[in-house]
């Protein structure tokens, strides 16, 4: 699935998934921008990483629930690309950027609420729409949500919303953006092993329900989900759009107890 020539803009990119998409797409080729909020030493590192085999990656800055610090980001895009190809146009966009509140209902404030629905919803909406008129025709937006937009979680509601949210954007954008061969998929993901879950994850009895749960009798991993964001950013997928692609190795098809 070679992205040789292709340039991708991989939005959080500096830990987990969104990491460990920019490295596989960087690994099959293209050249990918490193988005990140904060932490720029993580994003370098991630620069570090691509060059380090032999590959081409560069970092910027962004808050994408923003829509200042979005144009921002686009102007320093044009520039970059500007520089290192001579053309400001790129190929594939994953909006990848998100943050949870692991909140009920009960107790969610507006600040967090507003908070989850800026990073996670008028982000990927406002860095689409600047990415619109810089990507190329037969390119690709995949949009990553997650399974608990179809299995909300009372926990986090909230966050459950937003993904909901993201999987009815990818259906409209994928009816607007046809005309131009533009594909637009959502990849969402079960639980996968990150930072943002790890204390979950410490607890050795969740652990094993939820594997348990797993068609693959696993937690997922960061690369699992990289594998699935390479096929649907590559020529293979040319023919698949406004779909929802659950990577999660089943989880839920076996029922507790019964795996």
């Amino acid at each position: 699935m070679g992205l040789e020539g292709k340039v991708a803009v991989v939005t959080g990119a500096s830990r987990g998934i969104g990491r460990a998409i920019a490295l596989r797409l960087a690994r099959d080729g293209a050249l990918v921008c490193v988005n990140y909020r904060s932490n720029a030493e993580a994003a370098q590192a991630v620069v570090g990483e691509v060059e380090a085999a032999g590959g081409e990656a560069f970092a910027l800055p962004a808050d994408v629930g923003s829509v200042e610090q979005v144009g921002r980001f686009f102007e320093a895009l044009d520039a970059e690309l500007d520089a290192r190809r001579g053309d400001r146009r790129f190929d594939i966009l994953v909006n990848n950027a998100g943050i949870a509140e692991i909140i009920p209902v009960s107790t969610t404030t507006e600040k967090a609420f507003d908070r989850v629905f800026a990073t996670n919803v008028k982000g990927p909406f406002f860095v689409t729409q600047q990415a619109l008129p810089r990507l190329r025709d037969g390119g690709r937006v995949i949009n990553v949500s997650s399974n608990l937009s179809r299995n909300p979680m009372p926990m986090a509601m909230a966050y459950c919303m937003t993904k909901a949210a993201i999987d009815n954007f990818t259906v409209g954008l994928a009816i607007e953006l046809g005309r131009r061969g533009i594909t637009v998929n959502t990849l969402a993901p079960g639980l996968t092993a990150t930072d943002l879950n790890a204390p979950m994850r410490d607890d050795p009895k969740l652990v094993e329900i939820y594997s348990a749960m797993t068609a693959l009798g696993r937690i997922g991993e960061a690369g699992d989900i990289a594998r699935a964001a390479a096929f649907l950013a590559s020529d293979d997928s040319a023919w698949v759009t406004g779909q929802y692609l659950e990577a999660s190795g089943g989880l839920g098809l076996v029922a507790p107890g019964h795996g």
